[in-house]
């Protein structure tokens, strides 16, 4: 039996079968790769194909000695489904797509996937990025969200929608792009230095204080 999360691989209810997910930045995927996905589902009589919250799809049921070719056939990399890293980036259409958008969402959602995706942290961590005001990236319930305005970016902290949920915070508003990376920085870097295992941002900021936690991450 595999650990949970080695091979990209996840440990299904029965106890038998895994789950793989390839990494899809943002939810975007070309028809290639869903091609490639619905072929790898049906070469290995997978279970079910499963869209997950984080707009990734989950090939559900596949056996252990299939894992490594599948992601052979696959040739996407895997997402970071478990442990204590950076999971996900969740991003709404922005003003690229969508009429109510204000800021370009996608631009700054594929940055942050770029520059996080994975990386290492005391806690598992989640971003929201949402192109205006009615927040379809789900800002304010992420560990860092960001959310366009007219005039610039809003960056919240220390949000989620576990067992124990928490409204984000406003850390500051009318960022620019580059702004916004810079905060992020900041944030991932103090929480990375001063957090403690298993613990959430939102937890974090309870425990020293949100004042306190701003004058350290704020230029």
């Amino acid at each position: 039996m595999l650990e949970d999360g080695a091979k990209g691989a996840v440990l299904q209810r029965d106890k038998e079968t895994y789950a793989i997910v390839p990494h899809l930045p943002l939810g975007l995927i070309t028809p290639a790769q869903l091609r490639k996905i619905a072929d790898v589902a049906e070469k290995y009589q997978t279970a079910a194909l499963k869209v997950t919250s984080a707009a990734r799809i989950a090939i559900v049921g596949l056996k252990e000695g299939d894992i490594d070719q599948a992601w052979k056939d696959l040739d996407m990399p895997p997402g970071a489904a478990v442990g204590l890293c950076v999971r996900s980036v969740k991003a709404c259409p922005g003003n690229s797509l969508c009429r109510l958008g204000q800021q370009n969402s996608i631009e700054l959602g594929m940055e942050l996937d770029k520059r996080y995706h994975g990386m290492e942290l005391p806690g598992k961590l989640k971003m929201g990025v949402s192109g205006c005001p009615n927040q379809c990236g789900e800002s304010s319930v992420k560990d860092i969200g960001f959310i366009g305005k007219a005039k610039g970016w809003t960056v919240v902290v220390g949000g989620n929608a576990a067992s124990r949920p928490r409204l984000a915070e406003m850390l500051a508003e009318g960022l620019t792009t580059a702004q916004a990376l810079r905060a992020t920085d900041n944030v991932l870097n103090y929480f990375k230095e001063h957090g403690k295992k298993g613990e959430r941002i939102g937890r974090f900021m309870d425990r020293i204080g949100f004042a306190t936690f701003q004058q350290a991450v704020l230029p």
